[in-house]
């Protein structure tokens, strides 16, 4: 079994901010598992909030290279990788290019290997980037007919910025994500005003870690833990405090933990998003699979990049489509 990881770079249609920085680009990392001339491929994206960077993410998966060299792709079960890696964005990209391999050998789909119904079409967010009020008013204009739309905030001035997108874009749902850029005093000024406005969903509004305030406040709208939520080992320290978690490939460590990871938390009465961080259609493939039935789904990625995979993912007025098997599982 040949590992491959492979940085690149996907243009954006214009720079991306959240309240820890901006982009202008899509840096991913692009694995392959090639074995019996078969190829296995998926994406992940290092996350610097998580302590990841390109090279360390490069590192882990090299660590395994010696372990993994001589193994047939079909005889490691996904679920395997946890006594190697930690969840985190190596896991996710060896775990889901395993997914895609096995697919792939088996002239199967993955939902069909996974004895999961055939996915169906969801609607997705479609997110507004941090800027200044009057840009991100144009910004929800421009999306206006968009069913769902995802403001990014997170600084001490939001409230005309929350007040122009409503302008902007009326009849849209609106979510709102904080990036654990408020403070609890923050919180409590704005909370009357998200639900005057109409906002269905407040994404960690606070730091993971620094949370507990939660706990101690009414919350009339839904508060979805994103960077508090990982894993399964994640979710008893969110009880009392959120009402929904944001599960990433990414930070759970792959779609087999994931899945495990809706599920559990579905049993634990938790609400259910599905985001992504900022990478390809690559990425996004196998979360659509984790996105049926979920409450929310945030699958943009590729809608925010100039170029993207050669075959990518389907957007239209129905959401966005399960992946062809050209692009993965």
């Amino acid at each position: 079994m040949q590992i491959t990881a492979t940085p690149e770079e996907f243009d954006l249609v214009r720079a991306f901010a959240i309240s820890r920085g901006s982009r202008t680009a899509a840096r991913v990392l692009t694995l392959r598992i090639d074995h019996q001339g078969i190829t296995g491929a998926a994406e992940c994206v290092p996350y610097a909030r998580y302590g990841e960077t390109m090279d360390s993410v490069i590192a882990q998966i090299k660590s395994l290279d010696a372990t993994l060299r001589g193994m047939n792709p079909a005889d490691l079960q996904a679920s395997d990788l946890r006594s190697f890696l930690a969840a985190g964005a190596a896991r996710n990209a060896l775990d889901c290019a395993l997914w895609d391999w096995r697919a792939k050998a088996a002239g199967r789909r993955v939902w069909d290997m996974l004895d999961l119904p055939a996915p169906m079409p969801v609607i997705t967010a479609f997110t507004l980037s941090l800027d200044t009020p009057e840009a991100m008013e144009a910004q929800a204009r421009a999306a206006a007919a968009r069913p769902l739309l995802k403001i990014k905030l997170g600084t001490s001035d939001d409230m005309p910025r929350l007040e122009a997108v409503r302008r902007g874009a009326p009849r849209a749902v609106i979510i709102v994500d904080a990036n654990e850029g408020w403070s609890a005093e923050i919180y409590a000024d704005l909370a009357p005003h998200l639900l005057r406005l109409g906002v269905a969903l407040v994404e960690q509004p606070l730091q993971a870690g620094a949370d507990d305030m939660l706990a101690e406040i009414a919350r009339p709208i839904p508060v979805c833990a994103d960077e508090s939520c990982h894993d399964r080992a994640s979710l008893p320290a969110l009880k009392g405090k959120y009402d929904m978690v944001n599960i990433k490939l990414d930070k759970a460590g792959g779609l087999t933990e994931a899945l495990a990871l809706r599920d559990q938390a579905r049993l634990e009465g938790y609400g259910i998003m599905v985001g992504c961080m900022l990478g390809t259609s690559l990425a996004m493939a196998p979360a659509v699979l984790l996105a049926q039935g979920a409450d929310y789904v945030d699958l943009d990625g590729p809608l925010l990049l100039s170029e993207d995979r050669t075959t990518p993912l389907r957007y239209d007025a129905a959401g966005v489509h399960p992946p062809e098997a050209g692009l993965w599982g």
